[in-house]
């Protein structure tokens, strides 16, 4: 249900799905998902917030340098996050 929420319920749902599907591959800092998203550094900034909230990342560093990965709560339900990915129609536009 927290996955639903977080990503397919709000309005952020495709920056948040990018976020995460960039994490999957690697660890990565907000100005490195800025870059290679080409999203606005705040954008990311506030959505990584918003994961780490719901301990959905978790961070190695304080401030800029900070660099983000899947928490383990998220690695455990990929397969849920993936499903939910595919079947959210707000957040396959633009994907």
């Amino acid at each position: 249900m927290l996955v639903w929420q977080v990503f397919a319920g709000s309005k952020g749902c495709i920056n948040r799905v990018k976020i995460v599907s960039q994490l999957k591959k690697t660890p990565l800092n907000t100005n490195q998902l800025s870059n290679q998203l080409k999203l606005d550094y705040k954008i990311v900034e506030h959505h990584l917030d918003v994961l780490y909230k719901y301990d959905l990342v978790t961070k190695i560093g304080d401030r800029y340098g900070s660099t983000y990965f899947l928490s383990p709560l998220l690695e455990s339900n990929l397969n849920l996050f993936n499903e939910m990915s595919d079947q959210a129609t707000n957040c396959k536009e633009n994907f």
